[in-house]
């Protein structure tokens, strides 16, 4: 063994994996994952820059950090993810105790980053952009999936989108889409190590392209001996077609719940994002797919605050809102990301309006997400159990095919088993239940 690291996680699932595959090599390469920091000889940040509060808590925390670098001369301190490619070298120079800087491309070179500040000491910095992103074809020790029953596979990476207010393009990339084949083989490796349910994962993942659409890659692992369930993110509206959308009818290993972004319900505001779509086509979209899963749940990113957005604006994202009925919204006040269209547009919102706006929005969506929780006391639904409940050691939760939280007595041997669950009690963020037939 060489030695300890602990790698912090900031953002979206997709840093999620990309964290599994980074303690994968550096397992493999000696090194030993630790949640002490004292103990650490390497300590990274997998960072995310989509949103200006993720990226200021990592400069923020990069900060903290040079205590540890002070007291231990020989730690070494890295950055990779986002904020690591949007920065570059400029860490560097800014926080001269960084020592490694990796980009969205170059992740999988970082055994060979850490051989060679051993070997001199001497900072790097790797931000180019490739054609191909070995990264996507690591597939995670089975030691690091969290749980073990639930794995991630990157379908592709990058963005061609570029929506005026999102960074992604520009910290990501175009977008690379992996083989089919390579996808579908990593899908039956990881069945074969007990994972039951697939997370595809992509910043568009229904523009993937690669040697098969989006909606047969489904219908593919759907095959697959061993996965009970099939879940994905993220998806545009502008691309979800009416083949993928059947897929939700007609594959039962397809959970029932889909993240579909909306952003903003204005058409005017939808226009200045560059979404390529207006409030019509959306909610002409839940529509078909509620059609053709009437059981469907969904979630959605928006924000409140883009620029020239009015009160009448924000009315419309609200008017949405209530004809979707989320279970769950991913809510923020805009911010301008550098180098995007967006913020060349005086950001002419002020923070106690946009404050004000956020406020309405989460209280109204908080009111809903119970509403929807209480329409399903005195169902039975399968629940696939993800570990010991919070709240009771005697107790587990796991989650429905709608991605709802759900907690109930049973023993830990459930862990990563589907039983059946009667709803008792609708909670704010989660359900109650009882096995069904106890």
């Amino acid at each position: 063994m060489k030695g300890f690291v602990k790698i912090f996680t900031y953002g979206c699932q997709m840093n999620d994996l990309d964290t599994q595959k980074m303690y994968s090599m550096l397992y493999e390469a000696g090194w030993h994952p630790t949640e002490d920091l004292d103990q650490a000889d390497i300590i990274f940040l997998n960072t995310c820059s989509v949103r200006q509060k993720p990226y200021e808590k990592v400069l923020s925390n990069l900060g903290r950090l040079k205590y540890y670098k002070e007291r231990k001369p020989n730690l070494i301190l890295g950055v990779t993810g986002c904020v690591a490619q949007q920065e570059g070298k400029d860490i560097i120079e800014k926080l001269p105790f960084v020592d490694i800087v990796l980009g969205t491309h170059q992740l999988h070179k970082l055994p060979e980053m850490i051989q060679k500040i051993l070997a001199s000491r001497a900072p790097v910095a790797e931000t180019r952009f490739e054609e191909c992103i070995p990264l996507m074809d690591v597939i995670p020790a089975k030691r690091f999936l969290d749980p073990a029953h639930r794995a991630y596979i990157n379908i592709m990476q990058g963005c061609n989108n570029y929506c005026s207010y999102c960074i992604v393009p520009y910290v990501r990339g175009k977008e690379i889409s992996r083989n089919y084949k390579d996808v579908l083989n990593e899908a039956k490796t990881l069945a074969d190590m007990g994972a039951k349910e697939i997370f595809l994962l992509g910043q568009n993942v229904n523009s993937y392209s690669g040697g098969i659409t989006f909606a047969d890659l489904l219908k593919r692992i759907n095959d697959v001996e061993g996965v009970e369930r099939i879940r994905f993110t993220t998806s545009h509206p502008k691309d979800m077609s009416d083949e993928l959308i059947g897929c939700f009818a007609n594959l039962e290993k397809l959970c029932n719940n889909l993240h579909l972004p909306f952003q903003a319900g204005s058409d005017r505001v939808l226009e200045a994002m560059n979404r390529g779509y207006t409030q019509a086509d959306y909610l002409r979209l839940i529509e078909k797919l509620r059609k053709a899963q009437p059981d469907m749940a969904f979630s959605a990113d928006v924000m409140v605050g883009f620029p020239t957005e009015t009160e009448s604006d924000f009315m419309d994202t609200m008017h949405l809102i209530e004809q979707v009925r989320f279970d769950v919204l991913f809510s923020f006040k805009y911010s301008p990301r550098p180098g995007t269209r967006a913020a060349l547009i005086p950001d002419d919102v002020t923070k106690q309006e946009k404050e004000r706006r956020l406020a309405i929005l989460q209280t109204r969506q908080r009111q809903i997400t119970i509403e929807n929780n209480r329409m399903r006391v005195g169902k039975i639904f399968d629940v696939m159990v993800d570990g010991i409940s919070k709240r009771s050691k005697d107790a587990v939760f796991g989650r429905t095919t709608h991605s709802v939280i759900v907690n109930f007595k049973g023993p830990q041997d459930l862990i990563g088993k589907t039983v059946k669950v009667k709803i008792e009690r609708a909670n704010p963020n989660s359900l109650t239940g009882v096995q069904d037939g106890l």
